[in-house]
């Protein structure tokens, strides 16, 4: 096992120098980019998102402030040395080799640098927005765990029937339903669109959340995750019912189970005492995985809609304002992870089922 633990971590440096090198071209060879946007910003034609989120402070309009006191001659437009400062400020006076060279030399040492737009750094705002993003994805695969296991095992033991013909139409018809409109959706029903507000819209917590006792701050922290969790969960536990379900026919329909049931066992002992553990292996083994996807996925639109300022909504503002240090370290931080973790349910695997070896494959 420590060899295969080995070699996969060896795999992980190729995979982010490639991840790494790609991305950077792209941004090379897309039109725009820092300089341009605060030259744009400079002249009053720039059309794009201006919003710098987390409480940094708006670095661009100070810097826009400072560019426009020196320059901005009518039509001849913005003074050729304060152009050539501003590419010296954001690096680009230099060859794209050599900053790349730089970029990852500083990314193996996890020296990310500081934005371009927000004057800190770059893993300080990465830190700041995480645990909203953190709390969406760990509380939608919880609660799409919660959901799953329970229905999977009881479409498995009503295969066939009504039951499992109507809620499998239900959970893919929630399957299909983007998480966003399902979100408009219950904006508009619960926090005052249109009929009723029981939900806040804002924030994970209230505005007095620093004043409330403890049981009221949990009451408060459930109050506002409730419709962003629900938005997100009402597609996310199709894949895992449809794969408990699955995976609990498989067991039931082997000769331990028929050998359990002569032995005069009930049909709850057999189920929960012989076939639970074994179908439950390919499940559990893929919660860390369950947790990646849904840290990394669907969470821009709902950060977006209800107003939760987290990794999501950071990095397409960072795309936006092209804050290059924030969109290379978060994809850079995102890719390690997932790296990471995509290791650690092959290692749950073989927790579980110790007879599951990974030595005896090629990765």
């Amino acid at each position: 096992m420590l060899a295969y633990v080995t070699r996969r971590i060896l795999l992980m440096i190729p995979t982010l120098l490639g991840i790494l090198c790609i991305s950077f071209l792209i941004a090379q060879l897309s039109p725009g980019g820092p300089v341009e946007r605060l030259m744009a910003q400079i002249q009053g034609v720039d059309s794009g998102s201006n919003r710098v989120s987390g409480g940094g402070g708006d670095l661009g309009a100070a810097q826009q402030q400072s560019a426009a006191d020196q320059l901005y001659r009518g039509a001849q437009g913005l003074d050729q040395q304060l152009v050539e400062e501003l590419n010296k400020q954001f690096g680009f006076d230099k060859p794209w080799y050599e900053r790349l060279g730089k970029m990852l030399w500083d990314y193996a040492r996890f020296d990310f640098g500081s934005s371009f737009f927000r004057g800190r750094p770059v893993l300080e705002i990465i830190i700041e927005k995480m645990p909203v993003s953190i709390t969406l994805g760990l509380w939608m695969t919880i609660l799409s765990y919660l959901i799953s296991i329970p229905l999977g095992i009881r479409k498995a033991v009503r295969d066939g029937s009504s039951f499992d013909t109507w809620t499998s139409a239900v959970v893919i018809v929630g399957y299909a339903i983007p998480s966003f409109l399902f979100a408009i959706l219950l904006v508009v029903l619960f926090a005052g669109g249109s009929f009723v507000q029981i939900f806040p819209l804002r924030g994970l917590t209230s505005e007095n959340f620093a004043d409330l006792s403890f049981p009221a701050k949990i009451a408060d922290y459930l109050w506002h995750i409730v419709l962003p969790i629900t938005a997100m969960a009402i597609g996310a536990f199709a894949t895992t019912t449809f794969l408990t379900k699955n995976s609990f026919l498989d067991e039931i329909r082997k000769q331990y189970v028929m050998t359990a049931r002569m032995k005069g066992l009930g049909e709850r002992q057999v189920l929960y005492g012989h076939v639970f553990r074994n179908a439950m292996l390919i499940v559990i083994a893929g919660f860390p995985g369950a947790f990646v996807h849904a840290f990394f996925t669907g969470s821009l639109l709902i950060e977006t809609i209800f107003n939760l300022d987290g990794l999501g909504l950071l990095s397409y503002e960072s795309i936006v304002n092209r804050d290059y240090p924030v969109v290379f370290a978060s994809l850079y931080i995102f890719a390690l992870l997932g790296l990471v973790v995509n290791l650690l349910s092959d290692l749950t695997y073989t927790w579980i089922d110790p007879r599951i070896d990974f030595e005896t494959r090629e990765v």
